[in-house]
């Protein structure tokens, strides 16, 4: 086995599709080449959707860990327990990125000095540092992890550019990127509509159902209009009926997080005992988790398709929890 992950031969990079995880794959490219990469998600790895890829020679990255893989890059708490050892190198820290890991790893190899002010913002917008004023600036790189967002096209165009070491000013200004952001500007102005309408805020807990609309939204976004009537919010996404395996959708899901903006130093409550509640392999951090939503009967969680109102029941039994705290 090799002692140093530089020694490993890479040929796969599996990497999560936010910001995060586009840059931390940027970084890897930077020393492999070569590599190829797949985006993913934490439930999709869980699910199985990319065993047939992982081996030796695959990285994984701001994700779980897989026994099989080569190396693991990772930062998230509720990982750190089940994390594999046996013929891969894992690297695991309390960290504000996993960018910010793959940053100091290869450093000492690479030239990344222009990815500095990169990865500082990486870190505040994966760790909960930015403050309200920043988050509803105009960052190029705010508007960067906005449209990889949109797609994995884009995200995969992003990475190629950051692995050559275009800035994000002149990624921005490439005239494909011009336009993604003007109809990601419109995207968002409804985004924000559908959010007023359908925001309830019960015991300083913002909750936005937003399922079926083929929006999502992270919790910057809702905790900068809920303001300071919340501590923390709930966000439901994603499509009833849908599994890992359908193109473009995604399984109806929750995602949690504290109101940062409030709480510059940690939530009041670890919103990872929400996320795993009812879904074993819900997790992510104390601050920003999720979980898939899961069919709820009268003696509990039943093996059938989830319905609509099963997320109200999911909601309810968090409500129950979050006023324990």
């Amino acid at each position: 086995m090799a002692s140093r992950p530089i020694d490993l031969e890479i040929r796969r990079i599996v990497t999560d599709s936010d910001l995060d995880g586009v840059v931390t794959g940027a970084i890897l490219r930077r020393w492999w080449t070569d590599a190829e990469v797949f985006f993913g998600h934490p439930g999709q790895l869980r699910a199985g959707i990319y065993d047939d890829l992982i081996d030796r020679n695959t990285a994984i990255c701001d994700l779980p860990a897989h026994p099989n893989c080569g190396l693991s890059i990772d930062h998230h708490q509720s990982n750190k327990s089940s994390l594999f050892s046996d013929g891969g190198v894992v690297i695991w820290k309390d960290s504000p990125s996993a960018a910010r890991i793959a940053f100091e790893l290869f450093s000492e190899y690479i030239d990344l000095s222009d990815m500095e002010e990169l990865i500082e913002w990486v870190d505040k917008l994966d760790s909960g540092g930015i403050t309200r004023e920043e988050y509803l600036s105009d960052s190029p790189v705010l508007w960067l992890s906005r449209l990889i967002d949109e797609r994995e096209d884009v995200a995969n165009i992003i990475l190629e550019n950051l692995q050559m070491g275009v800035s994000v000013e002149d990624i921005l200004e490439q005239p494909k990127f011009n336009s993604l952001m003007n109809k990601k500007r419109i995207r968002m102005e409804e985004l924000k509509r559908k959010i007023e309408e359908r925001l309830r805020i019960e015991d300083r807990l913002a909750i936005v159902r937003l399922e079926n609309l083929g929006l999502r939204s992270n919790g910057y976004q809702i905790t900068a209009m809920g303001g300071e009537r919340c501590d923390a919010c709930i966000v439901i996404h994603g499509d009833i009926g849908a599994s890992f395996d359908d193109n473009g959708k995604y399984p109806v899901s929750a995602s949690f997080y504290t109101n940062s903006f409030l709480h510059r130093s940690g939530g009041i409550f670890d919103l990872t005992l929400m996320a795993t509640l009812l879904d074993p392999d819900g997790g992510g951090h104390a601050n920003a988790c999720g979980c898939r939503i899961k069919p709820i009967g009268e003696h509990g969680i039943e093996n059938r398709q989830v319905s609509g109102d099963d997320i109200q029941r999911n909601i309810e039994l968090w409500q129950k929890m979050w006023s324990k705290r």
